[in-house]
């Protein structure tokens, strides 16, 4: 079994019960170990759109990291997701932020995620359910650390 960290989001519709129903969805891929609040947090990339609703997840899971990655993108259609422009607008979205210590650099799949140290809706959620990511996230420019707050 390994664990993998899962970063989930959405803009579209009822975010947080988006992202809520997304965490539920992750026991189709193992056992759901930990789950983070979630967070409000302006967009990247393209920022002329609605912001989102992040959270992070830790799943202990049987799935290879390939078959992960299929397992998740199943769960995103399922869920409503349909394909968009990148970084655009998305009822949820599922990205796979580490899987035990392995380094995966292939077309379609790079673990850990290539950018998990540079955006704060990912880092800040990652870090309050896995201790490794507090100094990451205690880094992060201020402006950035800012773009996400707890949703109450």
């Amino acid at each position: 079994m390994a664990r993998a960290g899962i970063g989930l989001g959405s803009n579209l519709g009822d975010p947080a019960a988006n992202v809520l129903a997304g965490i539920d969805a992750l026991a189709e891929t193992g056992t759901v170990l930990a789950r983070s609040r979630l967070y409000r947090t302006k967009p990247w990339g393209r920022r002329e759109q609605p912001d989102f609703c992040n959270a992070a997840a830790i799943v202990e899971t049987a799935l290879s990291p390939h078959d992960l990655l299929n397992r998740l993108k199943d769960l995103e259609r399922r869920l409503g997701r349909t394909q968009t422009e990148r970084w655009g607008p998305r009822a949820i979205d599922f990205d796979i932020l580490f899987y035990d210590e392995l380094h995966v650099d292939e077309p379609g799949l790079q673990i850990p995620h290539p950018r998990l140290r540079e955006r704060a809706f990912v880092l800040v959620p990652l870090a309050e359910i896995d201790e490794r990511y507090a100094a990451d996230a205690a880094k992060l420019p201020p402006a950035e650390r800012a773009s996400v707050e707890a949703n109450p």
